[in-house]
């Protein structure tokens, strides 16, 4: 009997020491939850190593301890590495299989770090590797595992598909909605599904299931935070500061209410009572760097850069080993109002040589390419002035060579002193052109680690053509385009880009993409005709002038709201044909611009100008002085009409005036405006044989002969001859009070 007593009593006595232990590693792994809840990540993962310690077989533990420093990782996504993070979890989550095989949690949280890492095989595998241990049922009250567990397991596979602030709720809300269904007083569980709902841009749901969970624990002070920032993210700031404050009385200690609250303060100006919550989020955190670290997060996500750099200054001063707050000040050097892009690139450049390449984030690169992009962003003007300055440099050294002697002395200091101003210039537009290249190659680095991030794509491709690399631009508009989808305007977008580049063969296929699918869509048939233009811009081989038929044939379906490109096309063709003497045709289309639209002026000044430029031309082309006269009068006439439409006409006063001129010498017999020469190759001298000598914006053109010879009639206002040949590169001749000019084409 004794021996039977004590044997019952030795169970009995284990048994209860066993409960107690039970008992009191629950209470150590709840502590661990609300530590982790309250945002003290490094004491509830010191917490859940000893745990592990004591009871290596308890998979759970691992579970949470992943969970943890996943939250972590997301608390302070500027300063914690997510490879790092990743690695650590994904570890946790794999020794939590280790112990125990049969339990589901850890392999979801194998599905989430591969699901973050954007291997969404593995992570579907996880999951279903998951749902197989959650057996089917028919009574709830007999579930394996137990209810609980089973549930809490569903919710987090529901969990696992948020990414990104976006989820995938196909997948997602059956499987909160059955854990609900099975377990309807798990706290953790509503609180999953209003992440989903607020995901899903259903705030009422997602406002439904907090205070579901607020039921289910009243002593939470989770679900009151989560339903103020639902009211933050609405700007309804008011509404929101009594649920941080409950979430404060509910537990003193809950020190990310505080945060919020500092945030929300700060937004709506109450700078005073935001310094006070963040004072106390510090208070909480125990002060240390980590939660300083959180704490300059929040200053920097509530927009107070100038408290951000000045906090990371401070922390740098104590300990230098936090290099990588430099990336905070670089940040907040770039966002603040009177933003300093060079100290933003100082903090960004030190940040580099300081933290080791696996440190480094996304973010990092993508704010270095933006900061450089900002720094430079008057490149294209320098660009523009230095290409001016370098044309009046070659002028001013052609003057000071054929000045004489005494001259040259004279004009020396003047002419060096430019040349200084050209050379700075010109280093400073390299020294800019090496920072934007680096900045394209910081955005390359970032669609590395990020490939299909189309918002950085979409910035590169604005820079490219912020700063004219429109064929780069072209190719990165191309990758956000969906093929699946007839969207016109992308591919709009990519065709101009290749268009601006030069690139015509390239725009010319894009465009012809847009007109498989949409035969008639008008803007793609306007841009193919307008690239043809480009590919012959001395009309030489006529490659534009069916293109632009065919806008007039797809306009004239509605010649009224089609009107600016039926303008387009008769304003091309007519100056078309009268650059190819088909002088019949060009006045049909000068007149249909003029009774296109009786009520637009612009439209009948542009018809009248080129019958005027037309009637010019034929004058310039007739042999004799008397058949010239009644051309010139027909000219004059066009021009009188645009004055009588625009009385301050600049453009139309000038030209009669110089037909006045023309005519006077007409009946003298002479030709003031004659000009003539030859054009050579500029290598061998040999003569071009029908080279192009046409002065600029206007359409007075002649070629030369077979000796390379021309002579011809131009406008009194003449400035440019523009030379071209095929093979040569055009040049422009400045028109002086000349009246022989010999030109030289390089090929």
């Amino acid at each position: 009997m004794k021996r039977s007593f004590f044997i019952k009593g030795f169970f009995l006595a284990a048994a209860l020491s066993g409960l107690i232990v039970s008992s009191l590693q629950a209470q150590d792994l709840a502590s661990a939850l609300m530590m982790t809840r309250s945002e003290q990540y490094d004491k509830a993962e010191s917490l859940l190593q000893q745990l592990i310690q004591k009871e290596p077989a308890n998979s759970k533990n691992y579970f949470f301890l992943g969970e943890n420093i996943l939250l972590n990782y997301f608390a302070d996504t500027i300063s914690n590495s997510f490879t790092i993070a990743a690695n650590a979890a994904k570890d946790a989550y794999q020794k939590g299989v280790d112990a125990n095989t049969g339990d589901p949690l850890n392999y979801i949280g194998l599905g989430k770090v591969a699901f973050y890492n954007g291997d969404d095989k593995t992570a579907e595998e996880m999951r279903a590797k998951a749902k197989s241990f959650l057996l089917p049922y028919k009574n709830i009250k007999k579930i394996v595992p137990p209810a609980k567990d089973y549930a809490f397991a569903l919710a987090k596979i529901a969990e696992s598909y948020i990414k990104d602030g976006e989820v995938d709720t196909a997948a997602a809300l059956p499987l909160i909605r059955q854990a609900i269904k099975i377990d309807s007083k798990n706290r953790d569980i509503f609180l999953i599904a209003g992440d989903i709902y607020i995901l899903a841009n259903d705030g009422s749901n997602a406002i439904r299931n907090y205070n579901l969970a607020q039921f289910a624990d009243p002593k939470s002070s989770t679900a009151n935070m989560k339903i103020g920032n639902i009211y933050v993210r609405g700007k309804s700031l008011q509404a929101a500061i009594p649920y941080f404050e409950e979430a404060i009385n509910l537990n003193a200690d809950y020190a990310p209410a505080y945060r919020e609250l500092g945030q929300l303060y700060y937004l709506a100006g109450r700078l005073e009572q935001s310094k006070t919550n963040f004072k106390k989020y510090l208070d909480l955190t125990a002060g240390n760097i980590p939660a300083k670290t959180r704490y300059v997060n929040a200053l920097f996500y509530a927009g107070d850069y100038d408290e951000v750099i000045k906090n990371v200054e401070e922390i740098l001063a104590v300990d230098r080993s936090r290099s990588y707050m430099n990336r905070l000040a670089g940040y907040s050097y770039y966002e603040k109002k009177n933003a300093d892009y060079d100290k933003a690139l100082g903090y960004m450049d030190e940040l580099f040589r300081t933290v080791p390449e696996d440190r480094i984030l996304p973010k990092d690169y993508h704010y270095t390419a933006r900061i450089l992009m900002k720094k430079n962003q008057n490149f294209a003007k320098m660009s523009d002035e230095l290409s001016n300055l370098e044309q009046q440099l070659q002028k001013e050294n052609n003057r000071y060579n054929s000045a004489k002697a005494p001259d040259k002395a004279r004009l020396k200091p003047g002419l060096d002193e430019f040349k200084v101003k050209v050379e700075k210039l010109r280093a400073d537009v390299n020294n800019s052109r090496k920072e934007i290249d680096r900045g394209f190659r910081e955005y390359a680095k970032v669609l590395e680690l990020k490939p299909q991030d189309r918002g950085v794509i979409s910035e590169m491709a604005s820079s490219y053509s912020t700063f004219r690399r429109y064929n780069e631009a072209a190719k990165a508009m191309a990758k956000l385009i969906d093929p699946a989808k007839d969207d016109f305007e992308a591919y709009m977008r990519v065709g101009r880009a290749f268009y601006n580049g030069e690139n015509y063969k390239a725009a010319d296929s894009v465009f012809n993409i847009i007109l498989k699918k949409s035969p008639n869509f008008l803007p793609a048939h306007v841009q193919i005709a307008r690239t043809y233009s480009r590919m012959d811009p001395d009309f030489k081989m006529g490659l534009a002038k069916a293109k632009f038929q065919k806008v007039i044939e797809v306009a004239e379906e509605d010649s009224v709201m089609n009107e600016n490109e039926m303008v387009e096309a008769f304003s091309y063709l007519g100056y078309y044909y009268m650059s190819t003497d088909d002088y019949s045709s060009s006045k049909d289309y000068y007149n249909r611009l003029i009774t296109l639209n009786p009520n637009n002026k612009d439209n009948k000044v542009k018809g009248y100008n080129g019958i005027g430029l037309l009637e010019l031309r034929m004058a310039g082309n007739e042999k004799t002085n008397e058949g010239r006269l009644p051309f010139l009068a027909k000219s004059t006439d066009a021009y009188n009409k645009i004055l009588a439409l625009d009385p301050n006409n600049v453009s139309a006063k000038n030209q009669v005036g110089y037909i006045r001129e023309f005519e006077a010498a007409v009946r003298k017999g002479i030709n003031p405006n004659e000009i003539k020469g030859s054009v050579k190759d500029a290598a061998t001298g040999t003569p071009i044989p029908y080279a192009s000598i046409r002065v600029k914006d206007t359409s007075a053109e002649n070629l030369t002969n077979s000796k390379g010879e021309y002579k011809f009639e131009i406008p009194q206002s003449s400035e440019i001859l523009l030379v071209s040949a095929k093979g040569y590169k055009t040049k422009e001749v400045p028109v002086t009070k000349s009246r022989v000019y010999n030109v030289t084409l390089e090929k």
